[in-house]
């Protein structure tokens, strides 16, 4: 019998809170995370709206008794609050032989950005010297690994926008076969002017906040923060005297190799992931309870996923709601934080409503719900991860026995 994959603990950093408690809590009280920068330096400050953690980068560095932060990006220092409150939810004290499987797509740019006009200029100090090398996502990870002392397995994923999925997908892998008896996934990503100006060049960011699923929507807002999961076998757990908060009960990657930015139409990946991830579950799809969808708001995004979970599910597609209008799209740490909220779903029976939708897309027969409910029955979640390049994650989430 395969080896069942547990998620036994749980840590995160949003615009809408600084830990789990205050992210649901924040969702139940319809809370958004949207609004204008305050630490990134772009013309488009007063324009577009970002999903901003609500702390300066010297303020996250005391948050984490960290006195001296020259060379810690903002991208790890989000990664180290939310890692930090991950191994405390598990009840996790000795990280010896841990592991980490990270992903990020800014990597340290948020601050290698800054600088980039000294680097090219050699009558400049040399202050760069201090961040040239956390441009690179990879040093994101060993940061955090020399952190926390965690010298297991080590791997960072960039594949843009299911980064941190395929990070869980990766992590559940090594799980699974043994490798590992327990690993830590997850994924964190600060804003940056490289993303805002590039995202807007592609004429996807709303200037106001985003309408997923939406006849009207008008593209995404950008978000940056952390999320990280302990991902453990029942053995693992059963030694520790660890309890699961839920299972990774199934999950698929594909590439559908149709366009650069662009998913395939008919949303042939999205489909296929959901599916495949499904049958790994041995969940039927009338045992799905939620959909947790990527639902950015852009015009092709919502597209494609919404075909192909008509494909899937036929006229009877489960309740789904995009999330992003809370926390803005949060790029390589949207899967992560995407599969928390699904764990919290469960936990809690609550259904988090995707806001600022009013009128249902022509192309569909299918609408996201609007309200919070509360005594929401579900044990199954679909999470959906879906990133430029056709990179397509789905993961099935299930309530732990």
């Amino acid at each position: 019998m395969e080896e069942s994959v547990y998620i036994t603990g749980i840590g995160m950093m949003t615009a809408i809170g600084d830990s789990v408690a205050e992210n649901f809590d924040s969702l139940c009280q319809l809370k958004s995370g949207l609004g204008f920068t305050n630490y990134v330096e772009t013309i488009h400050r007063d324009v577009l709206p970002v999903a901003e953690v609500k702390h300066g980068t010297g303020a996250l560095a005391n948050m984490l008794g960290i006195e001296h932060h020259t060379g810690l990006t903002r991208t790890s220092l989000l990664g180290m609050i939310a890692l930090k409150d991950a191994l405390s939810s598990a009840g996790i004290d000795d990280t010896a032989g841990l592991g980490l499987i990270n992903a990020s797509t800014v990597g340290g740019m948020c601050d290698t950005e800054k600088v980039y006009f000294d680097i090219i200029n050699p009558a400049k100090t040399g202050d760069f010297l201090d961040y040239i090398d956390t441009l690179d996502c990879a040093d994101c990870t060993q940061q955090l690994a020399d952190f926390f002392h965690l010298d297991g397995t080590l791997a960072t994923i960039s594949t843009a926008c299911s980064s941190s999925a395929n990070a869980l997908i990766f992590g559940a892998r090594l799980v699974k076969s043994g490798q590992v008896d327990k690993i830590i996934c997850g994924g964190t990503e600060a804003l940056t002017r490289f993303t805002i100006n590039g995202f807007n060049s592609l004429k996807n960011i709303d200037k106001q906040p985003c309408k997923p699923f939406d006849q009207q929507r008008n593209g995404l807002n950008l978000g940056e923060g952390a999320a990280y999961l302990v991902l453990e076998s029942a053995a693992s757990m059963e030694k520790r005297g660890a309890k699961a908060l839920a299972v990774l009960s199934g999950y698929c990657n594909t590439n559908e190799a149709f366009h650069p930015t662009s998913p395939s139409p008919e949303g042939d990946g999205a489909f296929t992931a959901m599916q495949e991830a499904l049958l790994m579950a041995g969940k039927k799809l009338d045992e799905v309870g939620y959909i947790n969808v990527h639902g950015t708001a852009t015009l092709n995004n919502d597209i494609s996923e919404g075909r192909a979970l008509e494909r899937l599910f036929g006229s009877d597609v489960p309740a789904f709601s995009s999330t992003k209008p809370f926390t803005g799209h949060t790029l390589a740490a949207a899967g992560a934080i995407e599969a928390i909220f699904s764990i919290l779903a469960i936990r809690h029976q609550v259904f988090f409503p995707n806001m600022n939708f009013s009128e249902r897309m022509e192309e569909l027969s299918i609408s996201p719900g609007t309200e919070l409910l509360h005594n929401f029955p579900v044990n199954n979640v679909i999470s959906n991860s879906f990133g430029f390049g056709g990179n397509n994650a789905s993961l099935v989430i299930s309530k732990a026995p």
